[in-house]
């Protein structure tokens, strides 16, 4: 088979066809294989026409098919089956050739892999795609890692396919191995943030002001042309308008309020944990949806006291949305702004040098958090590339500051009606957590120090000190 192709895709389920059909619209030469060949001849018969695509059946035939260096794409299932497809071409390609991982890899999967490939001179580029299907086909957000020669031969395409804003690419060397699919998994884990902190907006929208989801619609699509303006929220107006066309109720009551989840959200939270990176209001979101499927718990709640049902007036209702867009915004930027500190904390424990101005630049479009306050924190971080929180950044420092009653009147509300806000909460606690002059974490300190030896730093002096508890009650220096 001839070299004519210039990138070979893998796995053509819905992401896989979409980004072949992408290369393809965008003037590439795609090679597509499958490990079941009636889907590789599917999309031959159905989208030929959008350009030039070369059919492969057999490995052997889809990487003769690549021009030099070969760029192979990759997406099927994260893990062993990723791990799989890469052992089944590594033998059939040449020193400088490059595998492309464009599925939802654990980050630390795609180190070890990239590690592995690059002692046989072959780059592995860890590569984070959101957008979803219509992303993968229109136009998505895409950050690659892996080396930086490897951006040079790759990085025309993807900023090729990738959304544009202002005509500039969504496409950007992340940073060395695994950088790219952390990065996207933190993306993820904002998304969980920001999904939950909408949905607890309108929780509060229906349950404290009595607005119906029509209502709430519209309330949406009035935030939408403000500074809340996002994809998430614009999606949302149109899923609390939609009716059901079987019963006629709105959409929303009708489906089950048990949220799922793919994992990314999980691995954030997880991550932090390793990284001691405090993404509260993103572990807060993952547990909701956890909870959110706990049916035998959730029965075995039901029925127990509760807050109190106080009806407002209209004129109180509208208050009160105007309060809950303050408190969603507040909380929004916190979680934002945990999600850009987790990645700072990411970098210096990998070695990694993470543009964080960048990583804001390349959500604007295509993307499922995609924004227009990405913008002003894009900005932010070219004023200050070391800036340590967006917090310290005035316009948004005004903001919260502008936020806090109705932030806080938002929860108050929240408790005393019994309306579970998780996100909401979390988002104020770190709030108030890292801008406290003084926190009880002295008492816990003096607690480990008392029952396991684990020694204390005094706020007065230098050192490291431990108290003998169990004697005469004296401290020791451990120095």
């Amino acid at each position: 088979m001839e070299a004519s192709a210039d990138i070979g895709i893998t796995g053509l389920a819905v992401m896989g066809r979409n980004l072949a059909r992408n290369f393809a619209r965008n003037g590439y030469t795609v090679a597509i294989h499958n490990r079941t060949p009636g889907r590789t001849r599917a999309l031959i018969d159905e989208f030929a026409d959008e350009g030039a695509f070369v059919a492969a059946e057999s490995p052997e035939e889809f990487v003769a098919a690549l021009k030099r260096p070969r760029r192979l794409m990759i997406m099927v299932q994260a893990g062993a089956a990723t791990d799989a497809v890469i052992d089944r071409f590594t033998s059939l390609l040449e020193p400088g050739d490059m595998i492309i991982d464009g599925g939802n890899a654990h980050f630390a999967d795609t180190r070890r892999r990239e590690a592995a490939l690059r002692e046989k001179d072959i780059h592995f580029v860890g590569t984070g795609v959101s957008g979803g299907e219509e992303g993968a086909l229109n136009g998505p957000s895409i950050m690659p890692g892996g080396s930086v020669e490897s951006y040079r031969v790759l990085g025309p395409m993807l900023e090729k396919i990738s959304a544009h804003v202002d005509g500039e690419p969504m496409s950007a060397h992340v940073g060395a191995d695994g950088a790219g699919h952390f990065v996207k998994m933190v993306h993820n884990g904002i998304e969980y943030a920001d999904m939950q902190l909408i949905a607890e907006a309108y929780d509060l929208l229906r349950q404290v002001a009595g607005f119906t989801p029509a209502e709430i619609a519209e309330t949406f699509r009035s935030w939408n042309k403000g500074r809340l303006s996002s994809y998430l929220i614009e999606i949302t107006a149109e899923v609390l308008a939609h009716t059901d066309a079987d019963t006629g109720k709105p959409f929303v009551d009708i489906v089950a309020d048990a949220a799922g989840q793919k994992g990314t959200g999980r691995w954030t939270v997880q991550q932090a944990l390793d990284l001691g990176s405090p993404v509260t209001a993103i572990a807060q979101a993952t547990f909701a949806r956890a909870a959110s499927s706990q049916s035998d718990l959730r029965a075995a709640y039901a029925g127990l006291p509760g807050g109190t049902d106080i009806p407002l007036s209209r004129s109180e209702a509208e208050r009160f949305a105007a309060q809950v867009e303050q408190a969603l915004y507040a909380s929004k930027v916190i979680a934002y702004d945990q999600g850009w500190t987790m990645i700072r904390d990411a970098a210096a424990e990998y070695g990694w040098d993470i543009d964080l101005g960048a990583v804001a630049g390349i959500w604007r479009a295509g993307c499922i958090i995609r924004a227009d306050f990405l913008d002003r924190i894009r900005a932010a971080y070219a004023d200050d590339p070391q800036l340590p929180s967006l917090l310290t950044e005035k316009s948004f420092a005004k903001e919260i500051g502008d936020a806090q009653v109705p932030w806080r009147e938002v929860l108050v509300t929240a408790a005393r009606r019994g309306i579970p806000a998780p996100a909401f909460s979390a988002a104020l606690a770190y709030y108030d957590t890292l801008r406290a002059e003084r926190l009880p974490a002295a008492l816990i300190q003096g607690q480990r120090d008392y029952f396991g030896a684990h020694t204390y730093r005094r706020s007065d002096r230098p050192g490291t000190f431990h108290t003998r508890w169990s004697a005469d009650r004296t401290e020791e220096s451990m120095n």
